[in-house]
């Protein structure tokens, strides 16, 4: 089934929110935050895997997707307190706190910032700070890090099959697309035809970019109220053999086996880990341990694939 879609007052406007409801409306509920660029659809496949075990909400963070339009102050602060505001006029209680990327960082301060919001926490591909180049300006160190991602924010589209041609290139995409990834790359459209461009906002990205990687925000990792895992990914942003974390970088990191346990996902690069059937799968089942719901293993719900997007050729 699709996402119900919420929108949740935070300062500056309304917060777009997507849920997926579990089939007990008693179970637990992962709060899920996605990365600098990205949107809420893509949980979407983990979603898929938590097979209604678990209610799955995952905003799109203030000035991206659906909250594109919402105003700053921004940075990983902000986004820590929207997602404490989403928990409250939602009535979640605590909740297995996940992110990826971008959104791990920021996972980790909500967790630090509001400690009674969380029962579980799952860092994915992100959250623990990483090696960056020196000298570089604010847009070119980002850039240097996520590529594409940030050049797209200045670019304009013809149409959608001109986006799905520009992600379709992307090496991390090449060999796993699927109508999962089309769905989310989609929803990041907006504007008219012949002037489509990304719902990012840049100053949302730029600040974001300069909290995550200038290491203000790293140190939350050290201070967690409680135990958390971290998922990392073999590979790379642009599908390259060097990701984000290895098991030197992770040393140097220096951080407390007592209070974050890391795991390999092998097969995986940074964005196949969440949006790859196998990455979903692995991060589903991490939520449902979490979560304390047995037989986490089981097989997910026959359900169908998410419909097309707009504009994809299955639907054109």
């Amino acid at each position: 089934m699709p996402p119900e879609e919420l929108r949740v007052p935070v300062p500056g406007g309304e917060l777009a929110v997507l849920r997926w409801p579990a089939a007990d409306p008693g179970a637990p509920v992962v709060l899920a935050l996605h990365g600098i660029t990205a949107n809420g659809l893509s949980w979407a496949r983990v979603a898929h895997h938590l097979a209604g075990r678990a209610t799955l909400v995952a905003p799109d963070l203030r000035g991206r997707g659906a909250s594109g339009t919402l105003p700053g102050p921004y940075g990983i602060a902000a986004h820590a307190d929207d997602m404490a505001a989403v928990a409250d006029t939602l009535g979640l209680g605590r909740v297995v706190l996940t992110g990826h990327s971008m959104g791990a960082f920021a996972a980790a301060l909500t967790a630090v910032r509001h400690p009674d919001l969380l029962s579980a926490l799952l860092l994915v591909d992100g959250g623990v700070g990483f090696p960056v180049p020196e000298g570089l300006d604010p847009d070119e160190l980002i850039t240097s890090v996520i590529g594409p991602a940030m050049r797209r924010l200045s670019m304009t589209f013809p149409d959608r099959r001109a986006y799905r041609e520009f992600w379709q290139e992307h090496p991390a995409f090449r060999a796993a697309w699927s109508p999962w990834v089309d769905a989310y790359i989609q929803r990041d459209l907006v504007g008219e035809e012949p002037v489509l461009r990304s719902s990012c906002r840049i100053e949302a990205v730029r600040t974001d970019g300069v909290d995550q990687l200038g290491g203000a925000v790293s140190g939350a990792v050290h201070r967690l109220p409680r135990p958390a895992v971290l998922l990392w990914a073999e590979r790379g942003l642009m599908d390259e053999p060097q990701g984000l974390y290895d098991e030197q970088r992770l040393a140097a990191a220096a951080l407390d086996p007592a209070r974050v346990r890391t795991r390999l996902v092998p097969g995986t690069n940074h964005y196949t880990i969440l949006v790859g059937d196998e990455g979903a799968r692995v991060v589903a089942r991490h939520l449902l341990r979490g979560a304390g719901v047995g037989d986490t293993d089981a097989p997910p719900s026959r359900t169908a694939p998410p419909p097309p997007a707009p504009g994809s050729s299955a639907s054109s």
